[in-house]
This record gives C-alpha cells, structure tokens and sequence, in this order.
C-alpha cells in the first residue's frame, strides 16, 4: 500500500493533481471538523442533465484519489439550489401555462407539472439523487430550501446583514452601473405572493438581523434574514455555503469562471476559507450548443443508459475535463469500446500505469475483468447485415466467433448486445445509405468474393485482415483508408466501421462472400431504396 501511496502522489492523472491540492490544504494541520468536504452544486431550474452527473462523477474520482493519498476522512455532498426562484418555464415538460403562473417562486414552492412530488424541485431533486443512486455513488444530498427554513443557515445570513456593506462593494465592482442601483446580495421572499422579489434593499438591520424594503405594491415590509424568508443572490449564496459548511473542494463549468474571485472574496468576508477548485469546459450537443436544463439540448443520463452501461458514461466523464466536448449519440459506441479496451490492458500494467488508467479511478481501484470479446462497434455492424430482431439472433454468431462465450459467463456482452440491437435501430439503420461501387472497387470486390470462397482456413480475424488488406494493395487503392471505406460504404452502408477481418471472422466467411455477391448485384442498394 505504501509504495502504490507513493505512486499516487507522482501521478499525474488529473484527479490525483487535484487530490493533491486538496491535501496540501491540511499539511501543517488536519481540518478541525475532522474530514475534508466536497461539494457540488445543481440548480434544479430544469430537469437534470448529463452535465450535472458529470460533476459528481469527476468529484467522486478526486475524492477516491484523494484517499488512495491520506488517511483523513472524507464527506461529498450534493447541494441544491432548489430555493431559487424559478425564473423561465423549461421547454421540455408539461404544464408549461401552469407553470408560468407560478414564475419567480421558489422551486419548491411550484406544483410539480407531472404530478409526482409535492413541487416542481422536489421533482427534479428526486430525479438527480435517482440518476446518482443508479451509479453507486456516496453522497449526502441537502436541498437549500431545508438548509435557509431549518435555521442551518442562519448563523452566515447573520453574518451577511453585519458585513453587507463589505460583500456589496464587492458585488457591486463587478455589476453595471444600471444594475447598481437596485442590486442587494438579500433577496426577500414574499410572505404574501410566495415570489422571490428583485427590487432595493431600504435598510439592513445587523443588529436585529432584519431588512427593510418596499414590496411589489409599494407597501413597507421588514423580514429577518434568518429562517427562510429571505435568500442570497446565487453569487454571494455560492460564497456563503463555502463559508456555511467549510467546504474544501468544489468544481464547476467554465461559464463560472469570471466569478471564482468573487465567490472566494465573500467566503472569506463571512469568516471562511476559500476552497480549491477546479474548472471545466462545458459539454456541447450536436449542434456545438451549451447543454442547457431549460432547453433539453444534448443527452440525457436516461438516453445514454438507454444504449449503453452506465461505465461507458464515467469513462467519457473522465476524458479530458479542460477540453469541450461534443455530447451526443454517436459518442457512445466509441466510449464503450475504449472503456473495455481500457479493461483489457489493465492487469497487465505497471502500478504507476493502472494508476492513470481511467478503469481505476471509475472502480476506485476495483477494476473489474472485461467480458467484451467483441466490440460494440462490431456488434452494430453485425446488427447491421445479420438482420437480428433480438439478442439471440446475435449470439448466434457470437458462439461461432467465441465458442466459449455465453450470455451467463459474459453478463456485459450478453447487455450490449441488446443495446447495440436498440442503438442500430435507433441511429444507424435511419441513416445507413449503401451505394454501388466503383469499377477499381468492384474488381476489388470480386476478387474478395473468389478468395473468400477459396477460404479452407480457420476463420482467424487476423489472417482475414492480412488478406483484405492485400487485396486493398494489389489494386492499388492509395491510401489504404479508401479501400476499407469503400467496403464500409458499399457493404454496410457506412462511413467507418470495425476491422473487416474480425468482421469476416464474426459474421462468418461464407456469410461475407454472400453480401459481396449481393452487394456486386445492387440488391443492397435497391433494398435500400425500398
């Protein structure tokens, strides 16, 4: 254990750069609450989406490495927003006249337009906290709502009313000058409307812990600060619930960056410590567009787990965080090949290796054995000329390319190939476009079929690969990419696809010279014409 300690504080796999960071925090001394918390944040204005699971996958991957480095005991929460007024009726669920009526109420004070929980946060809180239990993940969950109503809070909101003048000058720097005028960090929550309420601040009280200010009708109202009558604006709330709960770790998107100093300044203007972060580029639908809770753009946790086991996701979670990246379909058969590729190589690693292998810091260290003994991608491709309705149609072929392998000795592969049924008929078989080829390729092509049926070998993937790839050459496609693509295009209706020998050696010889006969007599192009 002492020398895979050693291991990690050399790594250099990001979560045990941040692992690090962390721990220097407490190298003279260890946290006086007695662990070192993490936090992350959501704002449950829409449903949850892929980005909001990426937090607290990436968080749960420092945390893990932070343990692999110190003894000191460690705590995640998970914190939501959910007292926020609702300020935009998201696009993508139900009630939408409903919900308006119910604009700039806090969250959990607007009905819920599906009918399952008592408000529209509880609904999406129940949504996040489900979307996480289905990754295993250890989590404290607290809703901001009970946070401010419980009297948890009101020690810091104290604290703001006697140093408003401090975090005002602070918020106030960085606010136009329209915006000045009527800015307050308090915004007071109606007794009679239920509505959080933009508007100035007339006074503040520190020494009764009140603020005084005209609501929407004119009248004069003063509330306490305290219980939850009244709440932050979300960058000063940021602030105060690192100073609140003395969190030492927390990351968030890009789009935070520019008010990292602000959240640090008035974490310690309320008596805390700023914690360590760690910033990330933000994910991208289809289209190059921020994935937005309010819009439903990009993937959903539900939609990729639709097509794919849910360690597929953490592997593309743990790619790369500074780098934007595209979230959509087609980057799920990808990822699902790497992870297992990823598997593969990792028992036979050095320590130093495995450590930033990406398995690792999605098992904390547990990895487990790889079934995959075909690829996703090939697996598609299968679907693609075998015509299989269900799984069994699969693993017909299966058997015959792997004799040992079973639906109960390979529980994932037995999963993916039902996914990859699910994500053919969803995404590939819509889009598939065979076309005919091109006479340099269907003299290629017939020449494949005459050796295909001359085959008196085992059907071993890399002899078949020798031999198409030979056959690429002797008819001179240069470079070599054109001849796969042209039989991806020509016989799968495909822009890329697998290996063709472990293709062939899958689908079988004969099989293979059989699509080669029908593809050289347009019937592919034709069934696809319809």
């Amino acid at each position: 254990m002492t020398a895979l300690r050693d291991a990690a504080m050399k790594s250099k796999a990001w979560p045990f750069e941040e692992a690090r960071r962390v721990l220097k925090r407490y190298e003279k001394k260890p946290p006086e609450k007695g662990y070192v918390l993490f936090e992350t944040g959501y704002g449950p204005s829409g449903l949850p989406h892929i980005g909001t699971f990426g937090e607290v996958a990436r968080t749960t991957m420092i945390r893990r490495a932070f343990e692999m480095i110190s003894d000191i005991p460690t705590r995640l929460i998970c914190f939501s927003d959910d007292l926020d007024g609702m300020r935009k009726v998201p696009e993508n669920v139900p009630q939408t006249e409903m919900l308006r009526e119910h604009l700039q109420k806090p969250l959990t004070s607007v009905p819920d337009p599906f009918g399952e929980y008592p408000s529209f946060g509880d609904h999406n809180n129940a949504m996040l906290r489900r979307f996480l239990d289905t990754f295993g993940f250890e989590y404290e969950f607290i809703s901001a709502t009970e946070f401010y109503r419980s009297g948890r809070f009101d020690q810091v909101l104290l604290r703001a009313a006697e140093k408003y003048d401090a975090i005002m000058e602070v918020m106030l720097a960085s606010l136009r000058e329209e915006r000045q005028q009527t800015y307050s960090c308090f915004l007071p929550i109606d007794p009679k409307s239920g509505r959080v309420l933009y508007l100035p601040i007339k006074q503040v009280d520190a020494a009764n812990g009140t603020i005084t200010f005209d609501d929407e009708a004119g009248e004069e109202m003063t509330l306490p600060v305290t219980g939850g009558n009244v709440k932050l604006q979300w960058k000063p709330d940021f602030g105060a619930r690192w100073a609140a709960l003395d969190v030492d770790f927390e990351m968030y998107g890009k789009d935070h960056s520019t008010n990292t100093p602000i959240y640090d300044r008035i974490c310690e203007i309320l008596g805390g410590r700023k914690p360590e972060h760690f910033t990330y580029e933000l994910f991208l639908d289809q289209h190059g567009q921020k994935i937005s809770k309010s819009k439903g753009n990009g993937l959903s946790i539900d939609e990729w787990l639709t097509y794919a086991a849910t360690e597929s996701l953490s592997y593309f979670m743990f790619q790369k965080p500074k780098t934007a990246k595209r979230m959509y379909f087609d980057v799920i058969p990808k990822a699902v090949d790497e992870y297992h590729q990823q598997l593969r190589a990792y028992p036979e690693q050095t320590p130093e290796q495995q450590l930033a292998n990406p398995v690792w810091h999605i098992h904390g260290g547990a990895v487990p054995a790889s079934d995959m003994v075909v690829p996703f991608q090939m697996l598609l491709n299968l679907a693609s000329v075998a015509g299989a309705k269900d799984k069994d149609g699969l693993w017909g072929f299966i058997r015959r390319y792997a004799p040992e392998a079973t639906p109960e000795a390979n529980p994932t592969l037995d999963r993916a190939a039902e996914f990859a049924l699910r994500y053919f008929n969803d995404f590939v078989a819509p889009t598939r476009q065979f076309r005919a080829p091109s006479d340099k390729e269907r003299a290629a092509l017939q020449d494949l079929a005459g050796r295909l049926a001359a085959w008196d070998q085992p059907a071993d993937a890399e002899a078949l690969q020798t031999m198409v790839f030979a056959i690429g050459r002797e008819h001179g496609f240069e470079p070599m990419k054109d001849w796969f693509q042209a039989l991806y295009q020509v016989l799968l209706g495909a822009d890329q696809g697998p290996r063709f020998g472990g293709f062939i050696a899958l689908y079988g010889v004969a099989e293979t010279r059989d699509l080669v006969g029908r593809a050289l007599a347009g019937e592919l192009v034709s069934e696809a014409l319809g």
